[in-house]
């Protein structure tokens, strides 16, 4: 059985792809049989899902379609809305079947998280349940931006209250020129009670190998032993 991770984020758009390719990455150049999964993806254009596609790009096992993403929507909106309107319920049961198999063929999974932590995926369960169903390390994106403070502390409080580990986290600049960087950068370190894995600078095209160079896969590893 393979070793996995659950990446979050503070919020949608802080670079959660980016940075669940260069974990990848990182594993991959160590010798390791890697694959992604992103269990939930909405904003499907012409029949592919951009982030999947990267994910793929980032492994070095491939899986079907519907193992590594078994739910995808094309409307880029909250995914319980997206599956109300095509019909359909987000099963975490069939989710934790997915990458049940997804451990059997790989050392390392990384599964990508939809949005922020607490995101509804259904009328009653949010991403935290489907993180806990999984039992997996968390690895949390921080998009480096005026708020991302509270958001992180309140990303990093809900794993905790969720009895999950917490593997580490990682500083994703996504603005060019984010005030006091390094000051909001070391808050969180005094704060987050788990370790720093890597500051991904500014990028206008990021690049999940330059990203990968730049993490710490020595407490990813601890996180599995």
């Amino acid at each position: 059985m393979g070793r996995g991770f659950f990446v979050t984020g503070t919020d949608t758009g802080v670079g959660k792809t980016l940075v669940a390719c260069a974990v990848l990455r990182a594993f991959a150049r160590t010798g390791k049989s890697v694959v992604g999964m992103k269990p939930i993806a909405a904003g499907r254009e012409a029949g592919r899902i951009a982030d999947v596609e990267a994910l793929a790009r980032a492994s070095t096992v491939s899986a079907g379609p519907q193992i590594v993403n078994p739910y995808a929507f094309e409307p880029a909106i909250a995914p319980h809305i997206a599956a109300e309107l095509a019909g359909m319920e987000i099963d975490l049961e069939s989710i934790a079947r997915a990458y049940g198999e997804l451990s059997r063929m790989a050392d390392i999974v990384v599964v990508e998280g939809v949005g922020g932590f607490l995101v509804p995926l259904n009328a009653a369960q949010t991403g935290a349940d489907l993180a806990t169903r999984l039992r997996l390390p968390i690895v949390i994106v921080v998009g480096m931006r005026l708020g991302c403070l509270n958001h992180a502390l309140l990303t990093r409080r809900q794993i905790k209250d969720s009895r999950l580990r917490c593997a580490g986290w990682v500083a994703n600049c996504i603005l060019p020129d984010m005030p006091y960087l390094d000051r909001n950068v070391r808050a969180l370190e005094q704060r987050l009670d788990c370790p720093l894995l890597g500051v991904v600078p500014f990028r206008q095209n990021p690049s999940a190998a330059q990203a990968a160079k730049l993490l710490s896969l020595e407490p990813l590893s601890e996180a599995t032993a």
